[in-house]
């Protein structure tokens, strides 16, 4: 297998990818960058454009980096450098399943997302906001999933390694492949 220094994993809300993020980037001994952390200010403010990719630019400076989120505006940005995408490409069930579990438990707890924002899960953001999570991944899961078969196939993504992983048994393997 080639060697992984710059790997950006996307996937739909709930795929798991800011867990298997870091564990690839503890297998890569790699910075770990979180999209969602650098694009949410508080109060569920997004950062605007000139913000986001002010604050993404110079974390892709170093030599070995996973960066955990799709953001496709930042295309141009991060993937002028990258080695491989890792899709976390798992069934809608699953998916859904733990887009669920996962905000109910941040729900419960009460932690704040990304520190210094304030920015906490609930259950009125979780059950009677148009920007639940759990509606995000419904309503985008399938369109996502096109969207990223389309990538693979196109032409001018063509210097870039594509790994689609099916499933989190598949998942692992690959971290533990790196291990080895």
């Amino acid at each position: 297998m080639k060697e992984l220094n710059k790997v950006n994993v996307i996937g739909t809300s709930g795929s798991g990818k800011s867990t298997f993020s870091q564990q690839l980037a503890t297998a890569m001994d790699a910075t770990y960058i979180e999209m969602d952390r650098l694009h949410w200010k508080p109060n569920w403010v997004e950062a605007t454009d000139a913000e986001f990719f002010e604050k993404l630019k110079p974390r892709l400076e170093v030599n070995q980096w996973v960066l955990d989120g799709n953001y496709r505006k930042t295309i141009p940005i991060k993937w002028a450098q990258v080695d491989a995408v890792i899709w976390l490409d798992y069934s809608f069930s699953l998916t859904l399943y733990r887009a669920v579990k996962r905000a109910i438990s941040r729900s419960f707890s009460g932690r704040e997302l990304w520190p210094g924002t304030g920015n906490i899960e609930t259950f009125r953001r979780l059950l009677l906001s148009k920007n639940s999570i759990v509606l995000w991944t419904i309503t985008t899961y399938h369109h996502n999933r096109r969207k990223h078969l389309a990538m693979m196939k196109d032409e001018s993504y063509s210097n870039i390694r594509f790994i689609q992983l099916r499933s989190p048994k598949q998942a692992q393997q690959f971290i533990q492949s790196l291990r080895q």
